[in-house]
């Protein structure tokens, strides 16, 4: 199995591509600790990777949180003696055009619009890596996969979602030239639109005219995403660190 014996924290891990990705890393024989602030969903998850005779453990907390991000990390060493992999998934959406006037009235992105995005996202994931480090600096192993999105690149109405993902790019390639030393390993994913939660609300037709801009002409399933997941962890990757790697049906390189 591909990560055999290995221990991973997966936060966001209560939907989506965070419950694809702990159902795909128990799969491959890993034990893992799941983190959402999302508790029936987080429920849901542990209770499949159980019934599949997964080993593992959930942790309800806020990725924003500095206590509640070291409270998993903590349940990881304790529960299983140690972290080797931690992927950070979680993220949140509020969007908004950043100023807009109509019919003589301005209307602006919030403030809180905005430092929610940035501390969920961008604060999230240093978080979590800051913590999630301590362990394998010590053991002088890790694997770190962090999540951008194509949005990173620009898109009308998240000026907060692509800065905190445009963020994890930059804090991505820093933390691997900063880790690379204690053997630890980190890259980001960068999705473009997968069949989740947060894109069931997109109106129909708005969908229609995204896929139309996607070269492969759908969107992707949170499987295809976990798979990315698993090879980045995995020691088949032991040579590649500080890399963008966008799943996104070739909408990064235009259609």
């Amino acid at each position: 199995m591909l990560l055999e014996d290995k221990i991973a924290l997966i936060t966001g891990a209560g939907n989506g591509i965070g419950r694809a990705t702990a159902i795909r890393f128990a799969n491959e024989g890993a034990k893992v600790v799941i983190c959402d602030l999302d508790e029936s969903g987080l429920a849901q998850t542990q209770q499949d990777i159980a019934d599949a005779g997964g080993q593992v453990t959930s942790v309800v907390g806020n990725v924003g949180v500095r206590d509640d991000v070291q409270k998993a990390v903590d349940a990881a060493t304790s529960t299983y003696g140690g972290l080797h992999i931690l992927i950070n998934n979680a993220g949140i959406t509020r969007d908004g055009l950043t100023t807009r006037i109509k019919d003589g009235e301005t209307k602006f992105m919030s403030d809180d619009q905005w430092d929610a995005v940035l501390n969920v996202n961008l604060k999230g994931t240093w978080l979590c890596s800051q913590l999630a480090a301590v362990p394998m600096i010590e053991q002088g192993y890790g694997r770190i996969v962090n999540t951008a999105s194509v949005a990173a690149l620009g898109n009308i109405g998240q000026a907060n979602y692509s800065a905190s993902k445009a963020g994890i790019i930059g804090l991505t390639k820093t933390l691997a030239l900063e880790w690379a030393r204690y053997n630890i390993c980190v890259n980001c994913v960068a999705p473009g639109g997968v069949n989740t939660r947060m894109t069931e609300t997109i109106p129909e037709k708005i969908v229609e005219n995204l896929i139309q801009g996607i070269p492969l002409k759908r969107f992707a399933e949170p499987e295809e995403i976990a798979a990315v997941h698993a090879f980045l962890s995995s020691q088949d990757a032991a040579y590649i660190t500080g890399q963008v790697i966008f799943v996104d049906g070739g909408v990064s390189i235009g259609g």
